[in-house]
């Protein structure tokens, strides 16, 4: 909506609403810009926090370490035998888990005690008396306390002793190594060496006088249960006897008699059963062949018989004889005859024989049932015997089970009391002292150098935020771009103070004209272009305004006005601000003679009212006195001086009042061809400034530019970044 650029207060090309080139990237240097704008606030912070570091660091008492080593050697070998049946145990290294325990024995209350109790501490003048707490301030500062101390008792000591010993010592383990360091920090060298050996020596110690004291304990213990397991087992195998004798179960191999006598007489049965069932299944099958129609001669026994095979014999060799003769002769042959005699009687023998056989049979099958019904009672009766026997054997088993168990446990008892008896005096110590503490030479805090390298980086931390919060809650204006960017307006320029720029000690209202080639001046002229570009080549009406008062607004005004006379331009300054009259007070004589007032009241002619600038050739119109009525100044009567003063100048400067405190002041903008906004550079909130805006009849649209008045060019040139002025020492030279 305005042009593309223009030129700012120094001659240089500015940026204006609507052109992108700036962006929100903070850079590095725009970091480092932040950082030297803010130079003073991190210095003094960072000086602050070096200071109080030094301070604490001197009014902190010297600390001493000494440090002792001890060495872990893990589980020892076991030098006594050990009891029958037991794994021998090995050496075994220690683990990291059996390290951290060592740890926290050391740094024990236990411990604590016995170091305590070595070195006498509870005895300490320090520790007889319970001193009240004491804060940081009070500590740092050395100041006593409110409250009196009291005397402790004994145990209040002993228990002050070991938070004495406990806050005073450190253990660590050495790296991957099985040595422990023990690091005691004291005011007093010679306490933290004398600590650091007592608690190496009372740990080196302490696990043996354990082992000791421990086995101790254990032999007597198991001596005095041993003698009561003895006494209980023999009266439980006692009992046992008593018991056998009294119910008859006595017995030579391990079973009674009665057991014994059961089995001898389980075993004849069986034998006779046996006998008694072969006895009677040979009869019974000697019987079945002789019903089926045989003659006897296959009868089992009778085969097996002597008698019978040589009867046999002869039978054949008659039955042989016989058959012969019958082929030959006929049936009353004498010989025939005789010879089936002979086989007849042969005949009749064999079956005698058989009988015989058979007869025999059946007696031998009846002597086994008798033998087998004669051993069936007596074994009937041996069994009634054993369970008589069996029914006191329950009392018996639970005599036994209890007598067996009295008897393991006194053997086991036995056993370990051996153990134990020949691991006496064979213990070991775990660990031992490798180095012994030496009492240092030097002490090892407060550590200076290191107390102020940690308050110079936390002072250069709090003093970057510090400066870096200051920046945040910074709400001015710096440069161009904050205009641009937070505004929303057109950047004018800047008009820097004489100081930054000029060494004459004038005013400025003089060095306009005294110092024409000076960079005071040339900012006023690149402000008349500015003015050009922003308005357009028709505007001469220019209102020069600010949001609050002591924005340098009526020094800006006179300082363009007497600028645009000096180039040659008929220029005319009209003094808009009735409250203040700043542009009346620079005209010497103003009051006596009439101004603004009795023009726009018709009392005067405009001729009559203005006053001629001799050195500039600049036209002023003052105020001679006050106006009542705001509205002569806003109304008709003024919009026709104006028309008046534009037929006759070509530049018409408005010295206008402030746009907040003054209401008239937002409506003399609009009656201007362009609006010169005065926003004192880094002292002007941005938010009065958009406050301003928005009291403006077409907010910002109806402002030109602003413009940034009182300007440090010698700051600016260190931490405007992006500010044309930023590069003022490179052509500074211009300037005369």
């Amino acid at each position: 909506m305005y042009g593309s650029a223009e030129h700012g207060a120094l001659g240089l090309p500015v940026e204006m609403p609507g052109t992108d080139v700036a962006d929100d990237r903070i850079g590095f240097r725009s970091i480092w810009s932040i950082f030297r704008r803010r130079l003073g606030t991190f210095l003094t912070v960072l000086l602050a926090v070096l200071a109080l570091g030094l301070f604490i660091t001197l009014r902190t008492e010297p600390g001493y370490t000494a440090s002792a080593s001890v060495a872990l050697k893990g589980t020892p070998e076991q030098i006594a035998p050990s009891a029958p049946g037991d794994r021998m145990p090995v050496s075994t290294l220690p683990s990291d888990a059996y390290v951290d325990t060592q740890v926290a024995v050391i740094t024990s209350d236990e411990m604590a005690r016995r170091v305590a109790a070595a070195l006498g501490t509870a005895d300490l003048p320090k520790l007889a008396v319970d001193q009240p707490r004491r804060g940081f301030l009070s500590r740092l500062l050395g100041t006593a306390p409110a409250a009196q101390p009291r005397q402790r008792t004994a145990a209040e000591r002993m228990n002050a002793a070991v938070e004495y010993l406990k806050r005073m010592i450190t253990v660590r383990r050495s790296g991957s190594t099985w040595a422990l360091q023990i690091q005691v920090d004291s005011g007093d060298p010679k306490e933290a060496a004398q600590v650091a050996n007592a608690y190496a020596n009372a740990y080196a110690n302490y696990d043996l006088s354990d082992q000791q004291a421990q086995g101790r304990r254990a032999n007597e213990l198991v001596a005095q249960r041993m003698e009561q397991l003895r006494a209980q087992a023999l009266a439980d195998t006692e009992a046992v006897q008593r018991y056998r004798i009294a119910h008859n179960l006595l017995s030579t191999t391990g079973a009674t008699l009665t057991e014994q006598e059961i089995s001898s007489y389980n075993q004849e049965v069986a034998q006779a059963r046996a006998q008694a069932a072969e006895d009677q299944a040979r009869l019974a099958t000697a019987r079945g062949q002789l019903r089926s129609g045989s003659q006897g001669d296959d009868v089992g026994e009778a085969l097996g018989s002597g008698v019978v095979s040589s009867l046999r014999s002869q039978q054949s060799a008659a039955a042989a004889k016989v058959a012969d003769l019958s082929a030959h002769y006929g049936p009353r042959y004498p010989d025939l005859v005789r010879a089936r005699s002979e086989l007849a009687s042969i005949n009749a023998q064999i079956k005698a024989e058989i009988d015989r056989v058979i007869s025999n049979l059946a007696a031998k099958a009846q002597v086994s049932r008798e033998r087998l019904g004669s051993l069936s009672g007596t074994l009937s009766g041996a069994r009634a015997g054993l369970a008589a026997n069996n029914g006191a054997m329950v009392g018996l088993k639970d005599l036994e089970q209890r007598a067996d168990t009295s008897q393991a446990l006194y053997q086991s008892y036995l056993n370990r009391y051996k153990d134990l008896s020949a691991r006496e005096g064979t213990e070991q110590a775990t660990a031992a002292v490798l180095t012994a503490a030496q009492v240092p030479s030097r002490p090892t805090s407060p550590n200076r150098l290191l107390n102020m390298a940690l308050a110079l980086a936390l002072g250069c931390g709090l003093g970057l935020a510090a400066a870096f919060g200051r920046e945040l809650a910074f709400s001015g204006v710096t440069t161009g771009d904050d205009v641009t960017r937070r505004l929303g307006v057109r950047y004018l320029g800047l008009i820097p103070t004489l100081s930054s720029v000029s060494k004459s000690g004038d005013k400025p209202t003089t060095t306009i004209v005294s110092e024409p080639r000076s960079a005071f001046a040339e900012s006023f002229r690149s402000l008349r272009a500015s003015i050009r570009f922003a308005a357009g080549p028709e505007a001469k009406v220019v209102a020069i305004s600010s949001a609050l008062p002591n924005e340098g607004k009526t020094a800006t005004a006179i300082c363009l006005a007497r600028s645009m006379a000096l180039s040659g331009d008929r220029t005319v300054l009209v003094d808009c601000d009735l409250r203040q009259k700043g542009v009346s007070r620079f005209v010497r004589g103003s009051q006596e003679r009439p101004g603004l007032v009795e023009v726009l009241r018709n009392a005067n002619t405009l001729d009559e009212a203005l006053i001629l600038d001799q050195q500039t050739g600049l036209y002023i119109l003052p105020v001679a006195y006050a106006l009542q009525e705001a509205e002569l100044l806003t109304g008709a009567e003024m919009d026709e001086l104006l028309v008046k003063l534009r037929n006759r100048f070509d530049w018409v400067v408005l010295d206008t009042a402030p746009v907040l405190p003054v209401a008239d002041a937002r409506l003399m903008l609009d009656k201007s061809d362009a609006t010169v906004f005065a926003v004192r550079w880094r002292q002007t909130p941005d938010h009065a400034v958009r406050a301003a805006f928005r009291q403006l009849p077409r907010g910002r649209d109806s402002v030109s530019g602003v413009l940034l008045t009182r300007v440090d060019l010698k700051k600016l040139t260190r931490f405007g970044f992006g500010d044309e002025s930023f590069y003022y020492d490179r052509y500074k030279s211009y300037y005369a």
